[in-house]
């Protein structure tokens, strides 16, 4: 569940999450920790992760967020952005989404919630783009694993679910061959 005050504000919980650009703070530095003063520090630093979406032109992330930071009155700030993989998106009407989505269906029993696409950071854009394969996600989580946390974790029956999952992903695949 997204928190009612996480993201931007004219959006639906599900459009914060796979529709919009997001930039979160994953950790910052001000100041000297061992000889605080009471004035503004000199220096700052963050570290932060943008996730983005099908559609985000990834070539001058760099470019654009200096122009944003600048256009709001922070020409000093200095911006250098890491390694940046385009976000991909199979469309959702592909014969292999509905596909994986029965098989999915018929192992647990239970209706397959679809997801339309999948944010940048992952090197997907791999096989989808440059070698034109119909890429899809299935997670094995749940939405209080904490991911990527300090306390990150996986529920036995949910990791027995996610093999299951996919045991039967390729029985029937191995049984239809799919839509080839």
């Amino acid at each position: 569940m997204v928190d009612k005050d996480w993201g931007e504000p004219d959006l639906t919980p599900s459009e914060r999450v796979f529709a919009a650009n997001t930039l979160e703070v994953l950790a910052m530095r001000a100041g000297d920790v061992e000889h605080p003063v009471g004035a503004i520090p000199s220096e700052a630093t963050a570290r932060c992760q943008l996730r983005f979406v099908v559609g985000t032109d990834v070539c001058d992330v760099a470019g654009v967020l200096r122009g944003h930071l600048h256009d709001r009155g922070f020409a000093g700030v200095e911006v250098e952005v890491g390694p940046v993989r385009p976000a991909t998106r199979l469309d959702p009407r592909s014969p292999w989404v509905a596909w994986v989505q029965r098989s999915v269906e018929l192992t647990t029993g239970a209706p397959a919630t679809l997801l339309p696409n999948l944010g940048g950071t992952l090197p997907n854009d791999a096989f989808a783009d440059i070698l034109g394969l119909p890429t899809l996600w299935l997670p094995h989580s749940h939405p209080a694993c904490r991911q990527h946390a300090p306390d990150e974790h996986l529920l036995v029956g949910v990791a027995r679910e996610g093999l299951a999952v996919m045991a039967g992903v390729f029985w029937d695949l191995g049984e239809s061959g799919g839509p080839v």
